[in-house]
């Protein structure tokens, strides 16, 4: 060893420790992790998670209108422990005795197939980019992995083409969820009421969800006055709840807080019987012309074009409606489309005044650390000039 280094041994440093540890005794309400948001839309902000959240989140995740975790299951945790406290699926994992899988780094299509078929899980936890990876993986290299019972989806919207492929072509259910950093991060999950059947059963499964009895709900309009839940007027969703943040660590954008509530910065509507559907995050509604565009819906009917394999739409500046949207598209390997054509497509799928004159064509969408679109990065490449537009 180097002059100066002290070098132990493992076995050695083991053996001269107790067999037994004592537990201290902690306040429930004492800080036990702490994670950072993924900043798509601003800096960064630690969230402080206290032992008794976490064990209310965990019983959450394992109750039947979440993710029904139990000692049965073998979990694929995609989540990576940094993200969302992994959707708190370790912990609750360790509540049950549910097994996990923990992929590491190993995240691309290829190496996750390899883990379905050698440790044949029960259920998976993933973003949509992976799976919306897994899937093209699966449709050129077929394998059964009809052992999963379901998977749920979050941290951005899933493409219903894409709840649709996994289970018309691999009878595997996704399941839509929201949540975020802040609320630990269970907040909804989309499981259609048990009367809804066939296409009204579908329309469920494309919201967020349901919120649990747990996480109180509302939506704000600009002017702070509540908007009734009619499946129409659109918000600011504000949520509250024993997992969910009532600050940031040190006290960073207070702004985000009030009267115990967290506003969530996602705006959208929610049904009588309490269905959330996400039209956009706050700072990415696309507003034209005094109307709102939503992005999520402009992704979801381009990505259900089957050339597309991912597709994000941001605001870009116009001189007349203030803004219009610009589909940045990655196309399927050893597939061809062009804007003209995606234009076409789109045609009847969305509102007329709605269709994107503004289309780029990209080898990928950058990412965050945990796999969502990166629209601040899609913003300033565009602002630098680096993105080859086509403008109809």
């Amino acid at each position: 060893a180097p002059s100066g280094v002290t070098v132990h041994s493992y076995e050695e440093l083991l053996s001269s420790q107790p067999e037994t540890f004592d537990w201290p005794e902690i306040d429930e309400r004492s800080a036990a992790a702490m994670c950072y948001t993924s900043g798509t839309t601003g800096d960064p902000k630690g969230v402080l998670y206290s032992h008794r959240s976490i064990w209310l989140h965990s019983m959450q995740i394992c109750m039947s209108n979440t993710m029904r975790l139990s000692d049965e299951d073998r979990a694929l945790v995609i989540v990576p422990m940094f993200h969302a406290m992994s959707w708190g699926m370790p912990y609750a994992g360790f509540m049950v005795g549910a097994s996990m899988v923990l992929p590491d780094r190993f995240l691309q299509p290829g190496p996750i197939a390899e883990i379905l078929a050698a440790e044949k899980p029960t259920f998976a936890g993933a973003v949509p980019t992976i799976w919306q990876g897994l899937l093209q993986h699966l449709d050129a290299n077929p394998q059964d992995i009809s052992h999963l019972r379901e998977v749920v989806v979050g941290g951005s919207a899933a493409p219903p083409a894409m709840m649709h492929a996994f289970e018309e072509r691999y009878n595997v259910p996704v399941l839509h969820a929201w949540g975020m950093t802040e609320t630990s991060p269970m907040g909804s999950v989309a499981r259609p009421p048990a009367e809804a059947t066939g296409k009204e059963a579908w329309e469920y499964r494309y919201t967020q969800g349901r919120f649990p009895a747990t996480v109180k709900a509302r939506l704000v309009d600009d002017d702070g006055n509540e908007v009734p839940w009619d499946g129409e007027s659109v918000g600011e969703l504000e949520v509250k709840g024993p997992w969910i943040a009532g600050s940031y660590y040190g006290g960073a954008d207070p702004d985000k807080f009030h009267d115990g509530w967290l506003r969530t910065g996602d705006v959208g509507k929610i049904t009588p019987d309490g269905y959330l559907t996400l039209t956009d995050r706050a700072k990415d509604v696309i507003k034209s012309g005094g109307e709102w565009v939503s992005s999520v819906d402009l992704e979801n009917a381009v990505m259900a074009h089957p050339a597309v394999a991912e597709a994000a739409v941001i605001g870009v500046p116009d001189q007349k409606w203030d803004e219009r949207p610009l589909v940045a598209v990655v196309v399927r390997e050893g597939q061809q489309v062009t804007a003209e054509e995606l234009r076409e497509f789109l045609t009847g799928k969305v509102a007329k005044w709605q269709l994107p004159e503004n289309w780029t064509f990209v080898d990928e969408i950058p990412k965050t650390s945990v796999g969502k679109f990166d629209k601040k990065r899609l913003r300033s490449a565009h602002a630098d000039g680096k993105l080859d537009v086509t403008h109809f």
